[in-house]
């Protein structure tokens, strides 16, 4: 084996237990601290195990000294009683197997510890590896002239050591780098998933903020042309006011679970489901000058479809007409049909609003995209997601200046009567 293989293979003996150590914490991620430490405390063990059982050889006579490695990274992580039992191993190992007297190894290992100890407070890897090198480099070679091959010659004892002292240097801080570099990656992916939680929680709040607005700016406008001395209206306001207000208690369900928005299907009257917007939304229309125009068949169209979930799309996607009006228009109008085919039914919504250019158009059902100074950009994504519950598709065309057209498309999963 080569001199290069040789020094390969005690690499590999050393980064295979620390680049496990560091898989493991991006595979387990939240461990306790003490977790972390005992990971860690096991991948050093393991390395110098490795090492010293299969990668330390000789060649020509001397020994490649690659074992310091494992206790130089637990001062740099400052593990102190990792480093004292690591330090009293190597003691032992040099005594048994490199012939070193004992006084001298542990006189070596004492050095790292005390200048561990007077520096720890401006401590970084490089004044680590840097004070390491210097310790090793004297005692290195101290202990080829005295122990290791006190026989050999002046020059080829200085060669040894000299290459020794530069391959333990540049493989020190090429190990230590990717150490380093991995536990980086390792917050990075630690970091993300803390960043794509919190996304999921904000996306949920949200949603769940967004569309209780909806609702309560429904109650409000009731309330505000609400005349207590009439009694019709009365009768006509409160029992919508009601229904609204328990929608929004169904809407705050979603704040106990904001992972995935949940449909609860039961077979509901679509047509029912569509007169009903009608009537609740009738006042609103009329406050802004709009003439609302519904072309129900007179057949009911049964479905398997969570009632509510469905109106708050409808109410979001005529909110949003509304808002969309064209002010400088003298005849302002939305419209509602039906078409059925034969494995769909498509609800057409159509207003002659501002309409959208291509731009907006193609953002218009991203996350968080909105053209509104107040809006949030999760009606029209949360609408998407809930029809694609249903097993259906949500489609908007628009032309700028002209109006927008939605089309809904649920699948016809019980026959009409």
């Amino acid at each position: 084996m080569s001199y290069f293989e040789i020094l390969l293979e005690n690499c590999i003996f050393l980064l295979c237990p620390l680049s496990i150590y560091l898989l493991y914490m991006i595979y387990r991620r939240n461990l306790s601290i003490e977790e972390k430490d005992l990971s860690l405390e096991l991948a050093l063990i393991s390395s110098l195990y490795l090492v010293l059982k299969f990668g330390t050889t000789k060649e020509a006579g001397y020994s490649i000294m690659l074992f310091d490695i494992p206790l130089l990274i637990s001062y740099y992580k400052r593990k102190i009683p990792l480093a004292i039992f690591i330090s009293l191993t190597l003691v032992c190992y040099e005594y048994l197997f490199l012939n070193i007297n004992p006084y001298f190894a542990a006189l070596e290992y004492s050095c790292y510890l005390i200048i561990y100890s007077l520096m720890k407070k401006k401590l970084n890897i490089k004044t680590i590896i840097n004070n390491f090198i210097i310790v090793k480099s004297f005692m290195l070679a101290l202990a080829v002239f005295w122990f290791l091959k006190p026989e050999a010659s002046f020059n080829s004892n200085i060669i040894y050591i000299l290459s020794m002292i530069l391959i333990i240097y540049i493989i020190t801080n090429v190990i230590i780098y990717f150490f380093i570099k991995g536990e980086k990656i390792v917050e990075l992916s630690n970091d993300l998933e803390k960043i794509e939680k919190e996304k999921e929680l904000r996306k949920s709040l949200f949603k769940v903020t967004h569309e209780i607005k909806n609702p309560i700016a429904v109650c409000k406008g009731y309330l505000d042309m609400l005349d207590l001395n009439d009694k019709k209206k009365v009768r006509k306001y409160i029992p919508i006011i009601k229904e609204e207000i328990t929608r929004t208690l169904i809407l705050m369900d979603d704040f106990l679970d904001y992972t995935k928005i949940k449909i609860e299907k039961e077979e509901i009257d679509l047509i029912m489901l569509l007169e009903e917007l009608e009537c609740s939304l009738e006042p609103l229309f009329k406050k802004r000058k709009i003439k609302a125009t519904f072309e129900l068949p007179d057949d009911e169209i049964y479905l398997e479809a969570d009632y509510n979930r469905l109106k708050q799309v409808f109410i979001n996607i005529f909110k949003n007409a509304i808002e969309a009006e064209d002010s400088k228009r003298e005849h302002k109008y939305v419209k509602l049909k039906l078409e059925i085919k034969d494995q769909e039914i498509q609800i057409i919504i159509e207003d002659n609003g501002i309409g959208m250019d291509k731009e907006t158009l193609e953002k218009v059902s991203e996350m968080f995209f909105t053209t509104k100074a107040k809006g949030s950009g999760l009606g029209i994504s949360l609408s998407k997601e809930i029809i694609e519950l249903h097993g259906g598709t949500i489609m908007y065309n628009s032309v700028k200046g002209k109006g927008t057209r939605v089309i809904v498309t649920l699948p016809k999963n019980l026959n009409m009567s």
